[in-house]
């Protein structure tokens, strides 16, 4: 990139990393109106990344912001049964597909909502998910939305550079557990993003100990954490820490995450967006 860029590459002749990121991206459907969004990533599969999708949402939801959640793990959805959604809900017209709300009002969009049998596998060839993912962006109609969160694949394959390179995405936030293992891999989706010059808003660490209910103890079962080191080689500023809470468990099974009672994400929702937030 020229120290003169003015970011405008409509009337730039230089090619550069910027250049072609814009170039690649998809407009959204002439209808919709999404003002930020935010990919929720990580580096392998389990450490709760629809979990803080779910969170992250409901607070924004919570602080009063239209918030959406477009669930792109097409081959692993759960976000539609973390929010007690059931069956093909969604519908369209002639106009476009439109996401289906939550009990609060979030907009959420996921092939679960699409296919008769939740159950039934989605076995596609990466194209053909990294596709649909495109369509959810470009053929649903988003009306007035101030976050969208995305609720990524674990990886750095076909449909995490889908989004980065088709979505105009704002950030990420990284999810991550306290076992060395996952630490390392994690520091993959951070990199990958650097290369995609998308910023990191935070770091989430899930699972990261448990307090008992009587002396309010923290153990940590899972070993010592990492997440600050890596956040601070990355010069990561914001790193929350989610507890193994049976109630959270619960409440994500039976679909009502949206009554979760709990503190642990709201300096990093605060920082989104730029206003204090209190929640729970």
């Amino acid at each position: 990139m020229s120290e003169n860029c003015t970011h405008d590459c409509s009337s730039c002749g230089e090619s550069c990393p910027s250049r072609d990121q814009a170039s690649m991206l998809e407009k959204p459907h002439e209808l919709s109106s999404v003002k930020k969004i935010i990919g929720i990533v990580s580096g392998k599969g389990g450490v709760g990344k629809s979990l803080v999708t779910g969170l992250m949402a409901t607070i924004m939801q919570r602080a009063g912001f239209h918030t959406a959640v477009l669930d792109a793990d097409l081959t692993g959805p759960s976000v539609p049964k973390l929010f007690g959604i059931e069956g093909q809900s969604a519908e369209g017209d002639g106009f476009g597909i439109y996401p289906v709300k939550t009990r609060t009002g979030i907009d959420v969009m996921s092939i679960n909502l699409l296919l008769e049998d939740p159950t039934a596998p989605v076995v596609w060839r990466g194209p053909v998910i990294a596709g649909t993912v495109k369509q959810f962006w470009t053929e649903v109609i988003w009306k007035d939305v101030d976050f969208m969160f995305v609720d990524m694949p674990p990886g750095t394959g076909d449909v995490p550079l889908t989004v980065f390179q088709s979505l105009p995405v704002d950030g990420i936030i990284v999810v991550t557990s306290p076992q060395e293992l996952v630490s390392m891999i994690v520091e993959k989706a951070v990199k990958m993003a650097g290369m995609m010059n998308i910023p990191i808003l935070g770091i989430v660490e899930n699972m990261s100990y448990f307090e008992c209910p009587d002396c309010h103890n923290k153990h940590k079962i899972y070993g010592e954490s990492h997440v600050d080191d890596i956040a601070k080689n990355y010069g990561i500023l914001n790193v929350a820490k989610l507890p193994i809470d049976p109630k959270l468990a619960a409440a994500s099974d039976a679909g009502l995450i949206e009554l979760f009672e709990g503190n642990w994400l709201d300096k990093l929702a605060a920082s989104i967006c730029g206003e204090e937030v209190k929640n729970g």
